[in-house]
């Protein structure tokens, strides 16, 4: 016999034993308040609440044994048959399934991680001022762009239009200021409205 069907069998001897002791004991207290009544040892009130507290015991010994005879057939039905249940195999497998999930959890967490400092490098802020520099051209046809990332570094791109032709300039952008070169206002206004763009925004 294996040392999980004595565990078994361990199981629901315990609970029919402690069943049949309980009835015994309940028999013992009502014999004893019987035979302190027959020979007149004690006063009759007294008799009379022995006698009570003896049924009110009786009648929850009674539903202790009920309550035992129900689980004992549970644990029978539990530990029996080809089917039959093990406890420490369903804990286990639990265990097994929450260290998996836990383990998920953690990917999912690292790859949050990294999506989020993905997302701080990007260049997601932008800001455009559209201006005309020479009074003798109408529309504002030459603008200043700054892309930044979620640090406020990126770059600025600037385009003058003039009758000969457009110009291009491109500027490195660290926290929001350039280092190396001077800003126009226009380009200044480009970095602050791309500044104020919060991530709930975008």
């Amino acid at each position: 016999m294996s040392a999980r069907s004595l565990r078994r069998r361990k199981i629901v001897r315990f609970f029919f034993t402690y069943g049949k002791n309980n009835a015994t004991m309940l028999n013992v207290s009502i014999k004893y308040v019987c035979f302190m009544i027959s020979g007149a040892q004690l006063p009759i009130y007294i008799a009379i609440l022995g006698v009570f507290l003896a049924v009110i015991s009786l009648i929850f010994g009674i539903w202790t044994m009920l309550k035992l005879r129900s689980t004992q057939k549970n644990l029978e039905i539990l530990f029996s048959g080809k089917k039959a249940v093990d406890l420490e195999s369903i804990l286990l497998a639990h265990t097994e399934e929450i260290s998996a999930i836990d383990k998920e959890i953690q990917e999912l967490f690292e790859i949050s991680n990294k999506i989020h400092n993905l997302s701080q490098r990007s260049l997601h802020k932008v800001g455009i001022i559209r201006f005309n520099p020479f009074k003798d051209i109408g529309g504002d046809q030459s603008f200043a762009i700054a892309l930044l990332d979620g640090k406020d570094s990126g770059i600025t791109i600037s385009s003058l239009h003039t009758r000969e032709g457009t110009r291009i300039y491109s500027k490195p952008i660290t926290k929001g200021e350039s280092e190396k070169y001077t800003l126009t206002e226009e380009e200044k206004s480009a970095i602050k409205s791309a500044v104020t763009i919060k991530p709930s925004k975008l």
